[in-house]
């Protein structure tokens, strides 16, 4: 398979300086989430700095490092769609098994490449996502490097990605801020459950509400921070059924534990 790639090099700069990018324009572009966050500011000041803090106390501040090469993380993250890591690892080392390169694996049949990856669940979807993200990729870039990503804004990054049949903005955004530093926030089911409970997001905020909200709603230098916490606490403490609530050091601001929480 490929190496890493060159553009994952020195990554966390990108998100420490913002990067150049606009983001007024990008609050124009989702004017609902931006006016939520803006709001959310002002009637709960210091949240996500209280927020961070505590988590911090918990799970410690986690530093940036790139995980694996971009199209390595892409095709794993399809692969770890509605299934565990365990299963979406087991599958990724089948099909770098079986083919020789990622060439090989575009031009795999289709049912071939199911049977390569059944133990990763949901194959005969999966299959035609990863074929049609390294097809795209291809036609892009000349080849499998998905550096060109790094170039672009991060909400064009985003909208490339999603562009590809299968792909959706949790996919592209752990591409986006796992491989090269960019401040897109993943919304797991984890991270959507614990900011709904605290109050970061309204109860009934979709998916693309979410992923836009974020945006806004942490400093971009301290969105893997976040990111990384949230999964964290979601995993533990903020349980879907048995919410550890009592030894949350982020109790009195919850609004799960209190509706009038600040």
């Amino acid at each position: 398979m490929s190496g890493a790639s060159r553009a994952a090099q020195g990554a966390p700069a990108r998100a420490e300086r913002g990067d150049g990018y606009d983001w007024t324009m990008a609050a124009r572009r989702v004017d609902p989430a931006a006016t939520w966050a803006k709001g959310l500011a002002r009637r709960r000041p210091e949240l996500m700095n209280d927020v961070l803090t505590g988590l911090a106390g918990l799970y410690g501040t986690p530093r940036w490092k790139p995980r694996l090469d971009p199209i390595s993380e892409l095709v794993t993250t399809i692969l770890s769609q509605n299934t565990s890591d365990v299963n979406a690892a087991r599958a990724f080392d089948a099909l770098r098994a079986m083919y020789a390169d990622w060439s090989a694996v575009e031009r795999a049949p289709t049912r071939q490449l199911a049977r390569v990856i059944k133990s990763g669940g949901l194959a005969d979807q999966k299959a035609p996502r990863i074929k049609a993200a390294l097809r795209a990729t291809r036609l892009k870039a000349g080849d499998y490097d998905l550096s060109f990503l790094e170039e672009m804004a991060p909400l064009e990054a985003r909208d490339w990605l999603t562009a590809i049949p299968g792909i959706g903005p949790k996919t592209a955004s752990i591409v986006m801020l796992f491989c090269f530093g960019v401040p897109l926030m993943p919304v797991d089911t984890h991270v959507e459950r614990v900011s709904k409970r605290i109050g970061l997001l309204p109860a009934n905020a979709t998916l693309k509400f979410a992923h836009d909200a974020w945006l806004h709603l942490v400093e971009p230098a301290r969105m893997y921070e976040a990111h990384v916490a949230l999964i964290r606490h979601g995993r533990g403490h903020c349980d879907a059924l048995r919410p550890q609530c009592g030894g949350c050091p982020i109790r009195a601001r919850c609004r799960f534990v209190s509706r009038r929480a600040p």
